[in-house]
C-alpha cells in the first residue's frame, strides 16, 4: 500500500476551509485530520509533503478544452501530451476535451479518433464531450450508446454555417434524444447565419482587421441564440442545457431569467472574458489576431456582468476553451481577412492562477474559487465525488498552492505549445507548487515529474445537478 501525508496546509474545498492534514492511500483520499493530529491517529507514510503556509486544494477540472482541434485549415497547437502537461503545471488534473464528428461520418468514428490521439499521451486524467456536426437519425441512435459508455454530453453549434452549424430542427431533435437518455446538451450560442451576413458586409466595405471579428459577432446575436437554445430545450422536454463561453451581459440575462424560472440551464464563462477586453483585438498591426476567439472579447461592461453572474451563481463554471493557435503560421492565415483567423486562445495553464488573482482582488472568495474551477465542473459533467473535492474516497488529485507567491505570465515561461501568451506581462499572486494526480506527483516543488500515459480516460455520469 502506498501512502502519502500532506501536512500543515489550509485545506480549501468548495464547502469548507480547515487546517488539516491529508492522508492518501493507493491513489485516493483516505482521511483528513486536524492539523498536527496525524501522529496521534497512527498515520504513517512513505512520503510526507510539507504544505505549511500553503493551501491544499482539489485538482482543477477544466470542462472545455480542444487539443489537436482542426479549424480553418489548421489544427490547435497543443497535443494531448503538451496540453495536459501544461494543465498540470497550472493545477488542473482533469480535462474534458471535445471529440469531433465529421460531416457524413458516424459519432463512433470521431470518438475513436480522439481516443487514439489521447491514449498513452496524457499526463493527467481526461474525458470527452462529443461535437455533433451532422445530426441524422443514425446519429441520434448513437447518442444513446455513447451516453451509456460515459460520454453523456453533446455539443451543438448555432454558429459556423457550413462547418459545425446545426439548424433549429436538428438542435431540437438532438435535445429530444438527450432528454430521453439523461444526456446534457451544450450549445455554442451565436446566430451564425446573421454573423456571416455582417462579416460579408464588413469585408465588402474594406473592414478586414482583427478588431472587426468582434464587431460582427454582436452581443445581441449571442443573446438571441442563447434565448432560442433555452426555448428549444424547453420544447424538447428539458434536458440539462449548458451554454459554453458566455461573454455578453445580455446572454447572462437570458440565462438568469431561465434559472429564475426553475429551468435546468447552466453556463460557463472563461478567463479571457473576465480579464481581457475587446481593446486587445484593436492592437496595432496584426497583433489583435492573437485575441480572436468566438464568442469574442467584449467591453468592460460585459466583463462586469460576468463577474456578477459568477457571484450570483447565474454562471456556474469557469473553463478555458483552450484552443491555441500560434501567431506565426496559424493566426497569420487571416492577414487581410479577419474571417480566416483561426478562432481560439491558449489558457489551460493559467485558469487556476487567474481565478486566485480574483480572490486576491476581492471579486470572489476562496471557496468560490474552488467551486468554479473544481467542484462545479465536476458536478456538471458527472465526475463529482471522484473529482473536484478532497473527501475520503475521491481520487487523490491534489494541488499544494502558494497563495503568496507572485509571478508574471509570459510565453517565455509557460508550458503550452504556443508562441504567445494572451496574458503577456500580467503579474499574478498565487502559484502551484506541487500537483498529485491519483496520488502520483506530476509537478513536485515546481519541477515537472509527470509522464505521458499516466492520465486515464474517465467515463462520466449524467449531470449531478439534475440527477
Amino acid at each position: 500500500m502506498s501512502r502519502t501525508v500532506i501536512r500543515g496546509g489550509l485545506v480549501v474545498t468548495a464547502a469548507d476551509e480547515l487546517e488539516a492534514d491529508l492522508l492518501i492511500e493507493d491513489g485516493r483520499v483516505a482521511a483528513l485530520a486536524a492539523r498536527g493530529s496525524a501522529e496521534a491517529t497512527g498515520w504513517t507514510a512513505g512520503t510526507v509533503l510539507d504544505a505549511t503556509g500553503r493551501y491544499v486544494v482539489p485538482g482543477g477540472v477544466d470542462a472545455h478544452t480542444h487539443m489537436e482541434m482542426p479549424f480553418g485549415g489548421t489544427r490547435a497547437a497543443d497535443t494531448f501530451a503538451t496540453g495536459t502537461a501544461a494543465a498540470a503545471w497550472g493545477g488542473t488534473t482533469t480535462v474534458v476535451d471535445f471529440a469531433v464528428q465529421e460531416r457524413g461520418r458516424a459519432l463512433r468514428e470521431g470518438l475513436d479518433a480522439w481516443h487514439a490521439k489521447a491514449a498513452g499521451q496524457c499526463a493527467v486524467d481526461y474525458a470527452f464531450h462529443m461535437i455533433l456536426a451532422d445530426v441524422r437519425e443514425d446519429v441520434l441512435r448513437e447518442m444513446r450508446a455513447l451516453t451509456a459508455e460515459g460520454v453523456p454530453s453533446f455539443k451543438l453549434f448555432m454558429a459556423y454555417p457550413g462547418v459545425f452549424y446545426s439548424d433549429d430542427g436538428q438542435i431540437l431533435r438532438a435535445m429530444q434524444t438527450a432528454a430521453e437518455n439523461g444526456a446534457t446538451v451544450m450549445v455554442h450560442a451565436e446566430n451564425g447565419i446573421a454573423i456571416d451576413v455582417l462579416a460579408a458586409q464588413a469585408l465588402a466595405a474594406g473592414r478586414r482587421d482583427p478588431r472587426h471579428h468582434g464587431e460582427v459577432r454582436r452581443a445581441l446575436l449571442e443573446a438571441e441564440a442563447t434565448h432560442r437554445a433555452i426555448q428549444l430545450a424547453r420544447v424538447a422536454g428539458g434536458p440539462p442545457l449548458y451554454v459554453v463561453h458566455v461573454s455578453a451581459r445580455e446572454a447572462v440575462a437570458e440565462i438568469a431569467r431561465a434559472r429564475d424560472d426553475g429551468l435546468p440551464v447552466f453556463a460557463e464563462t472563461c478567463p479571457q472574458y473576465l480579464f481581457l477586453t475587446d481593446e486587445a483585438m484593436a492592437a496595432p498591426g496584426f497583433e489583435g489576431a492573437k485575441y480572436v476567439c468566438s464568442t469574442p472579447l467584449r467591453s468592460r461592461e460585459h466583463q462586469d456582468a460576468l463577474w456578477r453572474g459568477l457571484r450570483t451563481d447565474d454562471l456556474q463554471v469557469v473553463s478555458t476553451d483552450h484552443c491555441p493557435f500560434c501567431f506565426a503560421g496559424q493566426k497569420e492565415l487571416g492577414r487581410g481577412d479577419f474571417t480566416r483567423i483561426p478562432n481560439g486562445l491558449p489558457g489551460v495553464e493559467h485558469r487556476m492562477d487567474l481565478l486566485h488573482q480574483a480572490v486576491v482582488e476581492g471579486r470572489i472568495g476562496r471557496r468560490r474559487w474552488i467551486e468554479l474551477a473544481c467542484a462545479a465542473p465536476a458536478r456538471m459533467f458527472g465526475l463529482y465525488g471522484r473529482k473536484g473535492t478532497l473527501a475520503p474516497g475521491a481520487d487523490a488529485d491534489v494541488v499544494v498552492y502558494d497563495p503568496a507567491a507572485t509571478h508574471t505570465l509570459s510565453a517565455a515561461t509557460h508550458h503550452m505549445n504556443v508562441d504567445y501568451s494572451a496574458y503577456e506581462g500580467r503579474r499574478v499572486t498565487g502559484r502551484v507548487v506541487t500537483v498529485l494526480s491519483r496520488g502520483e506527483p506530476v509537478v513536485l516543488d515546481r519541477r515537472f515529474v509527470g509522464r505521458a500515459g499516466h492520465g486515464r480516460f474517465v467515463p462520466r455520469g449524467s449531470c449531478q445537478y439534475t440527477a
